[in-house]
């Protein structure tokens, strides 16, 4: 019982969602439709992309990107391009998996360039760089996608309503990195590959290329939305089985878990049919504010399915889903892998994650929360 304990005190976001799941369960009770109503599709896809980017830490794939990013010299250049490495893939490959590619590279290079006090404030400004980067494009983030998909609305209509909000939070991303390296913009930072990740062995070849190549397949498997997708999760699986198998030890199920429980939470909670009717009643012409306020219970993914029936003002529900994620952890669940992907390297360090995350999170938020309930006002159709 004191190692269940221990683990469920060191994983926190794993066991609020689990209480939170759980909790659900009483409300709605277990079903197969519960079951039929989990999101697979985004589970099978994270399950694929955390083997794929477990394989490339394993074997230094990206080695020449942190190799770039090293000759930069300079803390605000280095800071820039990586936060801004975020914001513009996060717009083709989503939010989450951005962060899942950047997060990780930060970490190895301000440690090796003996800069580790600058990775909270970093990490915490590139997942605002994944939720505002990811707004601009239907396919940036899942609850985009799915909006997109039930608006009928052309994606250049929904770019152009999109750029403006996207537009400031690049300015204001500038902003915050100056502000953080006030003292001097020209803090220099002097990390070396070869010391931080060693040489490339030439046995792990074969690893070095299978891994991008399915890292291919998943990008290709997110941007198409095919319906075949678990397909694509059965050769990733099948690849890393016959070449990496010891790999499988090393990923990381406890996100996956959390994702679950979290699911079965949002899940339970729509299907209970009280919700619902209070939410038909409450949420017309408060759908900017409803979608940021539920989606600190649900995340902003199951919010927006939640709420969508219910919507008269379609501008106010995604703008209020793509600003949620500022708030808090579970406002996001790209924000629950960034907090993932720290205390991993970092065991014991939630709290400080939280509290570091929580003041710039809110600091960005109280600036753009009203221009984007302005802007909600802004007709899609």
């Amino acid at each position: 019982m004191k190692k269940v304990g221990a683990f469920l005190k060191k994983e926190l976001m794993l066991t609020v969602s689990a209480a939170a799941a759980a909790a659900a369960l009483f409300i709605t009770p277990p079903s197969t439709q519960l079951l039929r109503d989990i999101d697979w599709h985004t589970l099978g896809t994270l399950l694929m992309m955390l083997c794929v980017l477990e394989g490339f830490k394993q074997e230094n794939v990206l080695r020449p990107v942190i190799g770039f990013a090293s000759k930069l010299g300079n803390m605000t250049a280095v800071s820039l391009f990586l936060i801004f490495g975020v914001f513009f893939t996060s717009m083709f490959v989503t939010n989450d998996v951005s962060l899942m590619i950047f997060v990780p590279l930060t970490i190895i290079i301000f440690r090796g360039g003996g800069k580790e006090k600058y990775i909270l404030p970093v990490i915490s400004m590139e997942n605002i760089a994944a939720i505002r980067g990811s707004l601009l494009m239907p396919f940036g983030s899942p609850q985009n996608l799915f909006l997109y998909g039930q608006s009928g609305t052309s994606a250049g209509n929904f770019i152009l309503h999109m750029l403006p909000l996207c537009a400031m939070s690049a300015v204001l991303l500038i902003i915050f990195v100056l502000v953080l390296y006030r003292k001097d913009l020209r803090e220099p930072i002097s990390a070396d590959p070869s010391r931080m990740l060693g040489e490339w062995a030439s046995e792990g070849r074969k690893k070095r290329i299978m891994y991008p190549l399915l890292f291919l397949l998943v990008i290709l498997t997110i941007v198409t939305r095919t319906e075949y997708w678990y397909i694509a999760v059965a050769i990733v699986i099948g690849a890393v089985a016959i070449v990496d198998r010891r790999l499988f030890l090393k990923v990381d199920y406890v996100l996956l878990f959390t994702f679950l429980c979290f699911f079965i939470f949002s899940s339970s909670i729509a299907a209970n049919e009280k919700i619902a009717g209070l939410l038909g009643k409450a949420v017309a012409g408060n759908e900017y504010w409803w979608a940021i306020g539920l989606s600190q219970l649900i995340s902003n993914v199951p919010a927006s399915i939640v709420l969508y029936p219910f919507t008269e003002n379609f501008a106010g529900l995604i703008y209020g889903a793509d600003t949620a994620g500022l708030c808090s952890l579970i406002g996001s669940l790209a924000s629950v892998i960034n907090y993932r992907i720290y205390v991993r390297e970092y065991p014991g360090e939630g709290k400080r994650f939280i509290k570091v995350f929580t003041l710039v999170s809110w600091a960005f938020f109280i600036i753009v929360v009203i221009p984007g309930f302005l802007l909600s006002s802004w007709s899609f159709f």
